[in-house]
């Protein structure tokens, strides 16, 4: 039984130090990489890492724990962690000047299993300091090329250009590495020959000037300020001695006053006494002219002004008397020029018109000339031939135009007056009209052969027979009797 159980017993410590040392054993074969490095495991051959294209030998291990055999695999580890580098690199610009470029570069190993297989085959094992000058290598080649193709004003007046230039340029050549910039600052740039200095030389000059400017126009406002309050305390201290010389005279003016009390005292009664004087004498003077004005001057002004009213009322009668003429003279004026231009119009009109029938009567008095000398030709050419025809045709043609001329008078009649009516016009007509007829049969006899021709008037009528009294209807020319 007693061995049962030391059987039973060494069984279960055999277990356990089995178990001890498995512990043991796997402890020491695991193995586990930090966050800020990877770990690279060579020895067996592993699947191609992700990204690299063919098996290159070895695992990367990043952030998680691995099972390593040791004797037959190899474990290193690459740090992750940012380096620093400062460059301090002296390059010459397109100006052909040269300057110190001072910059600083962050880097570290890519995170991607590209960057860590890049930088493991190149830094695995390497110390930090050959690590450093190779990126400084890469950065002063880059940087170099860079500021030959820049001036000091580029540089100057835009650096972040030419740090993402550079970055820019090495960002392939730190790939290929397995490294990537963090960042690239630039600190300073340094001019040996002093041309910055030259260049900020007109601008520290105009910024002095200005400072200078305004420190003399500080200057000149605080002398004008200084000046303002001395004048205001030499006007303080004016009116304090002109209030104290007008206390002064005050004080004399009443010591004087007090001095002559006395004496102005009586003088002032003495001047009340003159006043109140002639205020009685002023008073006696008004009531004496109001006495004058009731008893004289009123009925005086009274009197010149009804004379004067009444002188007044008259002129304005003769006024209105004179307007009222020279209207009815201006109105006959009026009407006097109206009637001269009527008849000068009249008078104009009746000289063109006579004039324009004598004219036409001239005219006509020659044609009718013509006319006649040329029947009388022909008349006498007749006669030669058939004188008592021509004759009796002559007499036939002109027997409407003797007859109308016998009547010619009472046609010029203006006015005709007749004394028994009717028969009065009756009577005056058939006479007419009769000495048309016995005027013809003269002219008839005085044409025949052997007779003596009439004597012809200045209207070339022939004379013809004695007027015969008038008929009983007496005709009369002119005269406005009524009709």
């Amino acid at each position: 039984m007693h061995s049962l159980i030391i059987g039973a017993g060494a069984g279960v410590g055999g277990a356990i130090a089995l178990v001890i040392v498995v512990a043991l054993v796997f402890r020491a074969m695991w193995r586990v990489a930090e966050p800020n490095e990877a770990m690279i495991i060579s020895g067996f051959k592993h699947e191609p890492v992700e990204g690299v294209g063919e098996s290159m030998g070895f695992k990367i291990v990043t952030g998680k724990g691995v099972l390593v055999l040791p004797g037959f695999q190899r474990v290193r580890t690459l740090s992750l962690d940012a380096n620093e580098t400062e460059l301090n690199i002296t390059c010459v610009t397109t100006q052909g000047i040269p300057v110190i470029v001072k910059a600083v570069v962050i880097y570290k190993v890519g995170d991607d299993f590209v960057s860590i297989s890049n930088a493991g085959r190149r830094f695995l094992d390497k110390a930090p300091e050959e690590v450093e000058q190779k990126i400084k290598n890469v950065f002063e080649g880059h940087l170099r090329s860079i500021v030959g193709g820049l001036t000091v004003e580029q540089m100057i007046r835009d650096r972040e250009a030419l740090t993402e230039r550079t970055r820019s340029h090495s960002a392939e050549e730190m790939q290929k590495l397995g490294l990537v910039i963090d960042t690239l600052q630039i600190k300073e740039i340094d001019d040996p020959t002093g041309y910055i200095k030259s260049l900020a030389a007109p601008h520290a000059a105009a910024v002095q000037k200005e400072a200078r400017i305004a420190q003399a126009s500080a200057d000149r406002e605080a002398t004008e300020q200084e000046q303002a309050a001395e004048a205001l305390k030499a006007a303080a201290r004016r009116e304090a001695e002109i209030k104290k010389a007008g206390y002064q005279a005050e004080i004399d003016r009443a010591q004087r006053e007090a001095a002559q009390a006395g004496p102005l005292a009586e003088q002032i009664a003495r001047q009340r006494v003159v006043e109140e004087q002639t205020k009685v004498a002023e008073l006696e003077a008004q009531r004496t002219e109001q006495a004058l004005q009731a008893e004289v001057r009123k009925p005086a002004d009274a009197e010149a002004y009804k004379q004067r009213t009444l002188a007044q009322a008259e002129r304005d009668a003769r006024i209105s008397r004179a307007e009222a003429g020279a209207k009815e003279t201006q109105k006959i004026r009026v009407e006097a020029d109206a009637q001269a231009g009527s008849t000068r119009a009249i008078g104009t009109a009746q000289a063109d018109a006579t004039q324009a029938r004598g004219l036409a009567e001239a005219k006509s008095t020659e044609a009718r000339g013509l006319a006649e000398a040329a029947a009388i030709k022909a008349r006498a050419e007749a006669l030669a031939v058939n004188q008592e025809a021509v004759i009796a045709q002559q007499l036939a043609e002109q027997a409407v135009n003797i007859v109308a001329a016998a009547a010619k008078p009472v046609g010029d009649i203006d006015n005709l007056v007749v004394f028994n009516g009717t028969d009065g016009i009756q009577d005056a007509v058939l006479g007419s009209i009769a000495k048309g007829f016995t005027t013809l049969q003269a002219f008839r006899s005085s044409l025949a052969p052997g007779s003596v021709a009439p004597t012809a008037d200045q209207n070339g009528r022939a004379d013809a027979a004695p007027d015969e009294p008038p008929a009983p209807g007496r005709i009369c020319r002119g005269g406005n009797a009524a009709q």
